[in-house]
């Protein structure tokens, strides 16, 4: 979770010296990053990567959530730089034995036409379900992405950017091998639970003969309009989570988070790549500590947010400021001050991640935590320097562990008359 803090806040996130009404200056609502990681721990690399948060947007009166709508077709896919959803699925599929590049070149038209029209609104174009008959576009956002699997299995192992090479060995990693990667990844996005189910379901039975389900899971985040005011959304720690999130407004927000059109290979032109973990939270272990031991390990006070060195949540941290006895009061070990990017060569990126709960395992602890999704132009220098420094150190490892892994590449957007991977399936 870097600070970039904590996992994400709904609709917030921002560089730290922004006021708080600045990460909406220009941008619509939903043009607004939401990271909650799971809920505004900033779980990153190693500990719970976390890249930083979303700015907080204007609040959005709950009945008016169900208008709300996102473009499938534009530069860049759905899904990425909108506000934080209050419901998210997470699917990994693997072609079936003998489909190829045919099969996933058709697929994938299926997957683009079906996401166009549920996103506007409209019925799936083949045996919709009626499950969302009633209800708006809710923000949905469907996002499609490659992983390294795919390109041996497509004849297309000459189209592989080297971006997408595996992730390293982490220490904290505990990573379940039937939970992690996949030929292809989906990533859906909705403010209305029966709207996102609806999408994952057409989804599914879109890919019936060509993929199957190799792993899926289910997150969630603040309802709009669920707070009295805009605020940084928190996460299942209880801690404000996605402060420093890289904004669109920023001057180099596009380096950061997208491959440049000009970029290699040529099909991946203003796409980006999205890290995806699952990030348990060790919560019994974490809710035992006293809430100054809580605040030390992230190196922000828990209520709202500012650092330790003091200030609001947007004051710059100070990382030289000690106490009477010569103690730094962002401890030298805390979330907070290991992920800032002025400590990672500039490593940057986009969290905008899902809390989750899949219940409570036979010892009573609870299964909980935070769907860690990250983009950015480069993971080599995105997610891994960040993550390998959280390794080394980070004192929030304690109390989360990582049980699933992967990396996809997720491809610019599909222009009208499109569908998301021409250029890779068809180039």
């Amino acid at each position: 979770m870097p600070d970039q803090s904590l996992p994400q806040a709904r609709r917030h996130g921002s560089a730290a010296p922004e006021p708080a009404d600045g990460h909406s200056r220009g941008l619509s609502r939903r043009a607004l990053i939401g990271t909650a990681g799971a809920g505004g721990l900033v779980l990153g690399a190693a500990g719970g990567a976390v890249g930083y948060a979303a700015a907080p947007a204007q609040a959005t009166p709950l009945t008016s959530v169900g208008s709300n709508r996102a473009m499938f077709h534009g530069k860049h896919q759905p899904g990425i730089t909108e506000g934080l959803q209050a419901r998210g699925h997470l699917v990994a599929f693997d072609l079936v034995a003998g489909a190829g590049r045919r099969q996933a070149a058709a697929l994938l038209r299926r997957w683009s036409t079906t996401a166009e029209r549920l996103m506007a609104g409209e019925p799936a174009p083949h045996d919709d379900t009626a499950v969302a008959r009633d209800a708006g576009p809710s923000s949905l956002t469907v996002t499609f992405g490659f992983g390294h699997s795919f390109f041996g299995r497509t004849g297309l192992e000459k189209q592989r950017p080297g971006a997408l090479d595996p992730l390293p060995d982490f220490s904290s990693d505990h990573l379940d091998k039937a939970r992690s990667d996949g030929d292809l990844w989906v990533q859906i996005g909705a403010d209305d639970a029966l709207v996102a189910f609806h999408a994952l379901r057409a989804i599914q039975k879109d890919a019936a003969g060509a993929a199957r389900v190799r792993w899926q899971m289910n997150g969630f985040n603040r309802s709009p309009g669920a707070t009295a005011h805009p605020m940084t959304a928190r996460n299942l720690m209880g801690q404000i989570d996605g402060t420093r999130n890289p904004k669109p407004a920023d001057a180099d927000f596009d380096r950061r988070i997208f491959v440049p059109a000009s970029g290699e290979p040529a099909w991946m032109a203003n796409g980006s790549y999205a890290v995806v973990r699952r990030i348990r939270m060790l919560l019994d272990d974490w809710e035992k500590l006293s809430l100054p031991a809580q605040e030390a390990v992230i190196g922000r006070r828990k209520s709202d947010g500012a650092p330790l060195s003091g200030g609001d949540e947007t004051t710059p941290m100070d990382l030289e400021k000690a106490d009477a006895k010569g103690a730094y009061l962002v401890p030298v070990n805390a979330h907070a001050r290991i992920t800032r990017p002025d400590r990672n060569g500039g490593a940057a990126m986009l969290r905008r991640p899902f809390s989750y709960h899949d219940g409570i395992d036979a010892d009573g602890t609870p299964d909980a935590g935070l769907l860690f999704v990250c983009w950015q132009a480069d993971p080599l220098r995105g997610f891994v320097p960040v993550q390998r420094k959280l390794d080394r150190g980070d004192a929030l490892s304690t109390y989360i562990r990582h049980e699933a892994s992967g990396l996809f590449a997720v491809p610019g957007g599909a222009a009208e008359g499109e569908y998301v991977g021409q250029r890779l399936l068809e180039g």
